[in-house]
């Protein structure tokens, strides 16, 4: 069965953007294996504000060949954008409701196992309704003071168990918990 995976940047002091929705402190270093982590999704988990955002950033013919490489991947995978706004879209699939019963008939598609994107709001349902099979948290070398939290308004305790860690060059630390059950 497929597993939603959410893969996501935080801060030392907790926070996803900044506090003007700004995410240029992220760091992207090629021993990350950005590639590895794409081949193993087949399917992307957007909400409407990110993927309006970056459901269909094309980067400009300036970007090196690697960032093409990289969208081109990410744009291969099929979409799923959970809105409740009424709108049409060629290249997503557009949940408005019973998001649970959706996310469970997709994990039980054949295939890899889906990236759950985000944003915030999205991110935070999904925490909320227990929808999270992995928790891929890179911990960037940064504290912004302020911004957007990852853990914002938790229902109830999320007891999470610490699968593995990854370090990178650029003092990201990647830990990959699942929660316990």
């Amino acid at each position: 069965m497929k597993k939603v995976l959410l893969d996501l940047a935080v801060t030392l002091d907790g926070f996803i953007e900044g506090p003007n929705g700004e995410t240029d402190w992220c760091i992207m270093d090629d021993d990350m294996n950005v590639e590895g982590f794409l081949a193993s999704i087949d399917t992307i988990f957007y909400g409407r504000v990110s993927y309006d955002a970056w459901g269909k950033f094309q980067p400009d013919s300036t970007a090196s060949a690697a960032e093409q490489k990289l969208w081109q991947a990410i744009h291969a995978k099929k979409k799923f954008l959970f809105s409740k706004t009424v709108m049409q879209d060629k290249q997503a699939t557009i949940i408005a409701s019973d998001i649970a019963a959706y996310v469970a008939e997709i994990k039980k598609q054949g295939g890899k196992d889906i990236w759950l994107y985000g944003g915030a709001s999205l991110i935070k349902t999904f925490i909320q309704l227990d929808l999270i099979d992995v928790y891929r948290i890179s911990v960037h070398p940064i504290a912004l003071g302020s911004g957007k939290p990852l853990f914002e308004t938790l229902q109830h305790r999320l007891n999470l168990k610490l699968i593995k860690t990854n370090i990178f060059r650029s003092g990201v630390v990647q830990l990959i918990y699942e929660p316990e059950k």
